[in-house]
């Protein structure tokens, strides 16, 4: 624990909690005091199981002990919320397991982003038509930024309700990401999914995923980094749309 005089000296940290078995991080954290510690000794005294407090469990009985790590001190509290959340990001884009139940502060807005996502954040004109047949899917909840292509890919092609002639008539599938095209896919099928939980659906009606690929350069000209902000939104439920 930090005695009084280091406590005043530190001010607002950013704090790591090392696993000494693989010498990885498994939490980024931002506090003042003896915050560091409150994570351990929750794992000690309290029952509830969070990835966070089963690892740090997982590490005492192994014989072990957490590795409690200042990465940066004397700061305010807003300078400490930017650099938890920008650790936060790089940790997670690079494949580290974080135990963090939440993304870092303002992390959607001012997270991790490719070059081209900086781009479309604040350049995205709107978009006024639609020259096809499409449907707009929103992947705001599958989407992990900074990833490219693929992940878009995969964010958008399933599992969603869409109706036999809707699939039937369907050319393209526009991935919307915080109010802005992020990806345009040409559908070649359909398939249905089977129901697993792990995909985070339930219910009767059937769900269905496409096979596709990027569309041509002339159909992505028309729809990638445009904004459908301007469009009411419908239901925080629904994330298809067929018309703007």
């Amino acid at each position: 624990m930090f005695d009084l005089n280091t406590i005043k000296r530190l001010k607002y940290y950013v704090y790591a909690l090392i696993d000494p078995r693989d010498n990885n991080p498994f939490y980024i954290g931002k506090g003042k005091g003896n915050r560091i510690y409150n994570h351990v000794n929750n794992a000690i005294k309290l029952s509830k199981s969070t990835d966070k407090l089963d690892i740090i469990r997982e590490i005492r009985q192994s014989g072990k002990r957490v590795k409690h790590v200042i990465i940066r001190h004397g700061l305010d509290e807003d300078d400490a919320f930017k650099i938890e959340s920008s650790l936060i990001d790089l940790l997670d884009h690079i494949g580290l397991n974080l135990k963090n139940s939440v993304l870092g502060h303002h992390s959607m807005e001012f997270g991790i982003m490719t070059a081209n996502e900086v781009k479309r954040l604040y350049n995205a004109p709107p978009l006024v038509k639609l020259e096809h047949e499409v449907v707009i899917i929103n992947i705001n909840k599958s989407y992990q930024k900074g990833n490219g292509v693929l992940s878009i890919y995969d964010a958008t092609h399933e599992a969603w309700v869409i109706s036999e002639k809707k699939r039937t008539d369907l050319e393209f599938a526009l991935s919307e990401y915080r109010g802005t095209i992020v990806g345009v896919f040409e559908i070649r099928d359909w398939y249905k999914v089977e129901k697993r939980n792990s995909l985070g659906f339930s219910g009767k009606l059937d769900r269905w995923g496409f096979n596709g690929k990027e569309a041509s350069p002339e159909i992505i000209k028309l729809y990638l980094n445009k904004s459908i902000k301007h469009i009411k939104k419908r239901g925080a439920a629904n994330p298809i749309r067929y018309s703007l």
